[in-house]
């Protein structure tokens, strides 16, 4: 809203310093930080307030070392990051803008579902909180809709590539100089696709509808068949992901944090001509907004932390992890990055395979050598992963730090893709 705000001081009155609403990164620079006051600030208020009411964690008794002491613990902190992204985002954010819209949207469906879950849990005693179809139905149901607004809305266009890139940004002056053959090379008009980004690749592009180009001279237009499905797979799986995640203190918002620089960086370098152009990536116009979105995220990941790492003194609950999952989904498909997603999310990814193996392999144990032999013969001691580290007798602090480094390694190498092919 202040974008607007300014935006008008500047041009009806000539405001001294409006303009600098104009720069996208001084936008997300100031929206980190009202993220961060947000979340540390009136986050304190919040747990005071939620431990007032006793919204405390119910604990599972699963025979780890300091649960017990866990149990109380204010949970459906998720509130805090969800707050602390949707305040500075309407303060700073273009929310007019088709990819802001969408991800606000995303990000209070998804933590909406999270806060029933929470609130079955708390407030009707009941452990198991919102029945597992439930959820799935509202995930699927974002996914359709985000998947449905991305195929159909005039406004999510790329602009196609016309000539192989030739600028070196770091050439900036000379590239200004000679303007006609250093400048990218994209054509005048956007155009609507189904083009995604493919890592490993020469071309470092996939189109959806070449997967049913075969059926018929014409069937690529269908690609929506493909593109659909497959952003509601990519929904669901990450936040799902997220959710599985947020078993320790701190997991799943510090990881989250990793995951949100770069996909922000990689909106930046998307919605602008130049580096688009050296990376040989797609241009798409105005998904250069994101950042604004992103860095708000990024400040309530890290302002969360504060109160969330070891010993915990809140949790997210699924109000923040379904949200946040969902937030990196959404995003991602967004800047046409979501096949990244197995490497830059592998922390998430892994923790799924995990409790996937871990209940297939009891039930095959189980159909091949029976109920005793399965439960004294199980492929990880306790599933997700990171409660096998525990069960092996590491302590959660030094497993969130070494996920924390794995995060952080698989970060760079989804930048290398971009190079790597």
């Amino acid at each position: 809203m202040l974008y607007y705000l300014f935006q008008y001081l500047d041009r009806a009155f000539d405001f001294p310093g409006a303009g600098v609403f104009q720069y996208i990164s001084f936008r997300a620079a100031l929206a980190l930080i009202t993220s961060l006051i947000i979340s540390l600030i009136f986050g304190k208020r919040i747990i005071e307030y939620i431990r007032r009411k006793q919204i405390g964690e119910t604990i599972r008794e699963l025979g780890l070392e300091g649960q017990n002491k866990k149990a109380g613990t204010p949970t459906m902190g998720g509130l805090i990051i969800i707050a602390a992204i949707i305040i500075p985002t309407l303060l700073f954010a273009k929310i007019l803008n088709v990819y802001i819209v969408l991800m606000l949207i995303s990000t209070v469906w998804l933590g909406g579902i999270g806060f029933l879950d929470d609130y079955i849990k708390v407030f009707k005693k009941n452990k198991e909180g919102l029945k597992g179809k439930f959820k799935i139905i509202g995930q699927i149901g974002i996914g359709l809709i985000v998947g449905c607004v991305f195929y159909f809305h005039p406004d999510v266009v790329i602009k196609e590539r016309l000539a192989p890139a030739k600028n070196d940004p770091l050439n900036i002056t000379a590239a200004n100089a000679n303007s006609k053959l250093n400048s990218p090379m994209y054509a005048e008009t956007p155009v609507k696709n189904l083009k995604t980004t493919i890592p490993f690749l020469k071309n470092n592009e996939l189109d959806y509808g070449k997967f049913i180009s075969w059926a018929c001279d014409d069937c690529a237009k269908y690609g929506w068949i493909i593109f659909i499905p497959m952003v509601i797979l990519v929904v669901t799986a990450v936040s799902n992901g997220a959710n599985i995640t947020d078993g320790i203190d701190g997991l799943a918002a510090g990881t989250s944090a990793i995951i949100g620089v770069v996909l922000g960086i990689l909106a930046y370098v998307s919605g602008n001509t130049i580096f688009a152009d050296y990376l040989n990536i797609m241009y798409i116009p105005n998904s250069g907004e994101l950042v604004v979105f992103m860095a708000a995220f990024i400040g309530a990941c890290v302002g969360f932390l504060w109160y969330n790492s070891f010993p915990a003194q809140v949790f997210m609950g699924d109000t923040g992890s379904l949200a946040i999952g969902g937030i990196i989904a959404v995003y991602a498909i967004a800047i046409r990055k979501e096949l990244l997603i197995p490497i830059l999310c592998g922390v998430f990814l892994v923790e799924n395979i995990s409790v996937i193996l871990q209940v297939y392999y009891f039930k095959y144990q189980k159909k091949k050598r029976g109920l005793e032999y399965a439960q004294t013969h199980r492929l990880f001691k306790m599933a997700p992963l990171h409660h096998h580290y525990q069960k092996v007798g590491f302590h959660e602090s030094k497993i969130v730090m070494r996920f924390f480094i794995i995060g952080i390694m698989l970060a760079v190498l989804t930048f290398v893709t971009l190079k790597l092919r």
